[in-house]
Protein backbone atom coordinates (compact mmCIF):
# COMPACT_ATOMS: atom_id res chain seq x y z
CA UNK A 1 0.00 0.00 0.00
CA UNK A 2 3.00 2.33 0.88
CA UNK A 3 4.28 1.88 -2.51
CA UNK A 4 1.69 2.36 -4.32
CA UNK A 5 1.13 5.85 -2.95
CA UNK A 6 4.59 6.41 -3.38
CA UNK A 7 4.02 5.98 -7.10
CA UNK A 8 0.84 7.98 -7.31
CA UNK A 9 2.37 11.17 -5.24
CA UNK A 10 5.55 11.14 -7.36
CA UNK A 11 3.14 11.10 -10.44
CA UNK A 12 1.66 14.26 -8.80
CA UNK A 13 4.87 15.74 -8.49
CA UNK A 14 5.79 15.10 -11.89
CA UNK A 15 2.27 16.31 -13.08
CA UNK A 16 3.15 19.81 -11.76
CA UNK A 17 3.01 21.92 -14.80
CA UNK A 18 5.98 24.58 -14.49
CA UNK A 19 6.28 25.44 -17.71
CA UNK A 20 1.96 26.30 -18.12
CA UNK A 21 1.99 27.85 -14.37
CA UNK A 22 4.76 30.29 -14.52
CA UNK A 23 3.09 31.46 -17.90
CA UNK A 24 0.00 32.10 -16.73
CA UNK A 25 1.13 33.67 -13.25
CA UNK A 26 3.97 35.96 -14.40
CA UNK A 27 3.63 36.40 -18.34
CA UNK A 28 -0.65 36.06 -18.34
CA UNK A 29 0.58 33.26 -21.32
CA UNK A 30 -0.81 29.85 -21.56
CA UNK A 31 2.51 28.53 -22.70
CA UNK A 32 0.56 26.03 -24.60
CA UNK A 33 -0.83 28.38 -27.02
CA UNK A 34 2.24 29.86 -28.20
CA UNK A 35 5.52 28.13 -30.02
CA UNK A 36 5.79 24.76 -30.86
CA UNK A 37 2.69 24.37 -28.14
CA UNK A 38 4.82 22.89 -25.19
CA UNK A 39 5.28 23.54 -21.98
CA UNK A 40 8.71 22.23 -21.51
CA UNK A 41 11.52 24.48 -20.93
CA UNK A 42 12.89 24.97 -24.46
CA UNK A 43 9.31 26.67 -25.55
CA UNK A 44 9.41 28.45 -22.49
CA UNK A 45 12.88 29.72 -23.67
CA UNK A 46 11.38 30.50 -26.97
CA UNK A 47 7.92 32.25 -25.87
CA UNK A 48 8.69 33.32 -22.00
CA UNK A 49 12.17 34.18 -22.29
CA UNK A 50 15.76 32.91 -20.57
CA UNK A 51 14.62 33.97 -16.81
CA UNK A 52 11.16 31.75 -17.43
CA UNK A 53 12.75 28.96 -19.60
CA UNK A 54 15.72 28.42 -17.08
CA UNK A 55 13.17 28.42 -13.79
CA UNK A 56 11.67 25.98 -15.73
CA UNK A 57 14.21 23.60 -16.63
CA UNK A 58 15.24 23.91 -13.09
CA UNK A 59 11.63 23.13 -11.35
CA UNK A 60 11.12 20.21 -13.91
CA UNK A 61 14.74 18.85 -13.13
CA UNK A 62 13.62 19.34 -9.24
CA UNK A 63 10.76 17.33 -9.21
CA UNK A 64 12.47 14.49 -11.24
CA UNK A 65 15.16 15.24 -8.57
CA UNK A 66 12.91 15.24 -5.15
CA UNK A 67 10.81 11.91 -5.81
CA UNK A 68 14.13 9.44 -6.05
CA UNK A 69 14.35 9.97 -2.45
CA UNK A 70 10.73 9.20 -1.24
CA UNK A 71 11.82 5.69 -0.75
CA UNK A 72 14.27 6.86 2.01
CA UNK A 73 11.42 9.64 3.84
CA UNK A 74 8.78 6.46 4.06
CA UNK A 75 11.60 3.83 4.41
CA UNK A 76 10.72 1.45 1.26
CA UNK A 77 13.02 -0.69 0.01
CA UNK A 78 12.37 0.04 -3.79
CA UNK A 79 15.07 1.41 -6.38
CA UNK A 80 14.23 5.14 -6.65
CA UNK A 81 14.68 4.98 -10.76
CA UNK A 82 11.18 3.08 -10.38
CA UNK A 83 9.56 5.72 -8.35
CA UNK A 84 11.78 8.17 -10.58
CA UNK A 85 10.01 6.84 -13.83
CA UNK A 86 6.52 7.56 -12.37
CA UNK A 87 7.59 11.71 -12.45
CA UNK A 88 8.42 10.99 -15.76
CA UNK A 89 5.06 10.11 -16.71
CA UNK A 90 3.41 12.47 -15.13
CA UNK A 91 5.11 15.31 -16.90
CA UNK A 92 4.17 13.58 -20.16
CA UNK A 93 0.84 12.95 -18.88
CA UNK A 94 -0.08 15.37 -16.17
CA UNK A 95 -3.74 14.78 -14.72
CA UNK A 96 -4.05 18.47 -14.25
CA UNK A 97 -3.74 19.34 -18.07
CA UNK A 98 -6.11 16.51 -19.33
CA UNK A 99 -2.89 14.81 -19.63
CA UNK A 100 -1.31 16.78 -22.24
CA UNK A 101 2.04 17.64 -21.16
CA UNK A 102 6.08 17.67 -21.76
CA UNK A 103 8.48 15.45 -23.54
CA UNK A 104 10.16 14.73 -20.10
CA UNK A 105 13.95 16.04 -20.90
CA UNK A 106 14.44 17.87 -17.62
CA UNK A 107 12.27 15.76 -15.20
CA UNK A 108 14.19 12.81 -16.32
CA UNK A 109 17.67 14.68 -16.16
CA UNK A 110 16.43 15.41 -12.53
CA UNK A 111 15.90 11.35 -11.60
CA UNK A 112 19.03 10.47 -13.25
CA UNK A 113 20.66 13.51 -11.31
CA UNK A 114 19.55 11.67 -7.86
CA UNK A 115 20.79 8.16 -9.43
CA UNK A 116 23.88 8.83 -10.62
CA UNK A 117 25.24 12.29 -11.17
CA UNK A 118 28.58 10.94 -12.98
CA UNK A 119 26.57 9.59 -15.72
CA UNK A 120 24.59 12.52 -16.53
CA UNK A 121 27.20 14.76 -16.32
CA UNK A 122 28.72 12.53 -19.10
CA UNK A 123 25.00 12.72 -20.80
CA UNK A 124 24.94 16.55 -20.42
CA UNK A 125 28.43 16.48 -21.91
CA UNK A 126 26.68 14.77 -24.74
CA UNK A 127 23.85 16.72 -25.13
CA UNK A 128 25.82 20.21 -25.19
CA UNK A 129 28.02 19.06 -27.87
CA UNK A 130 24.97 17.84 -30.11
CA UNK A 131 23.45 21.02 -29.35
CA UNK A 132 26.53 22.87 -30.35
CA UNK A 133 26.88 20.61 -33.64
CA UNK A 134 23.42 21.09 -34.61
CA UNK A 135 21.34 23.33 -32.79
CA UNK A 136 18.35 20.55 -32.44
CA UNK A 137 16.86 20.33 -28.57
CA UNK A 138 15.27 17.48 -29.73
CA UNK A 139 18.10 15.97 -31.40
CA UNK A 140 20.52 16.39 -28.56
CA UNK A 141 17.75 14.97 -26.36
CA UNK A 142 17.26 11.67 -28.56
CA UNK A 143 20.81 11.02 -28.35
CA UNK A 144 21.52 11.38 -24.45
CA UNK A 145 18.42 9.42 -24.08
CA UNK A 146 20.24 6.94 -26.32
CA UNK A 147 23.65 7.38 -24.95
CA UNK A 148 21.67 6.80 -21.03
CA UNK A 149 20.30 3.06 -22.22
CA UNK A 150 24.17 2.58 -23.27
CA UNK A 151 25.71 4.07 -20.74
CA UNK A 152 23.90 1.84 -18.16
CA UNK A 153 25.08 -1.28 -19.59
CA UNK A 154 28.62 0.13 -18.24
CA UNK A 155 26.82 0.62 -14.76
CA UNK A 156 25.72 -2.76 -14.54
CA UNK A 157 22.31 -1.86 -13.23
CA UNK A 158 20.03 -3.54 -14.76
CA UNK A 159 17.00 -2.09 -13.55
CA UNK A 160 18.75 1.10 -14.75
CA UNK A 161 19.25 0.11 -17.48
CA UNK A 162 15.23 -1.01 -18.12
CA UNK A 163 14.04 2.08 -17.06
CA UNK A 164 16.78 4.26 -19.07
CA UNK A 165 15.48 2.22 -21.83
CA UNK A 166 11.70 2.63 -21.44
CA UNK A 167 12.47 5.93 -20.94
CA UNK A 168 14.14 6.43 -24.04
CA UNK A 169 11.33 5.04 -26.15
CA UNK A 170 9.12 7.52 -24.64
CA UNK A 171 11.20 10.31 -25.43
CA UNK A 172 11.43 9.52 -28.91
CA UNK A 173 7.87 8.81 -29.20
CA UNK A 174 7.67 12.67 -27.48
CA UNK A 175 10.02 13.77 -29.98
CA UNK A 176 8.61 12.42 -33.53
CA UNK A 177 6.72 15.51 -34.97
CA UNK A 178 10.54 17.15 -34.34
CA UNK A 179 11.85 14.25 -35.89
CA UNK A 180 9.69 14.73 -39.19
CA UNK A 181 10.31 18.22 -38.93
CA UNK A 182 14.30 17.49 -39.14
CA UNK A 183 14.02 15.32 -41.66
CA UNK A 184 12.27 17.95 -43.65
CA UNK A 185 14.78 20.73 -42.50
CA UNK A 186 11.74 22.84 -40.78
CA UNK A 187 12.45 22.49 -36.80
CA UNK A 188 13.68 25.29 -35.32
CA UNK A 189 17.02 25.94 -34.54
CA UNK A 190 18.48 27.52 -31.10
CA UNK A 191 20.09 31.21 -31.39
CA UNK A 192 22.15 31.23 -28.53
CA UNK A 193 24.73 28.65 -28.66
Amino acid sequence: MVLILLFIVSYLIGSIPSGYLIGKIFFKKDIRKYGSGNMGATNSFRVLGKPAGFAVTFFDIFKGFIVVFLPVIFNVEIHGLLVGIFAILGHVYPIYLKFRGGKAVATSAGVMLAVNPILLLILAAIFFAILKLTKYVSLSSIIAAICCVIGSFFVSDYIMLITSFVVAILLIYRHMSNIKRIIKGTEPKIKWM
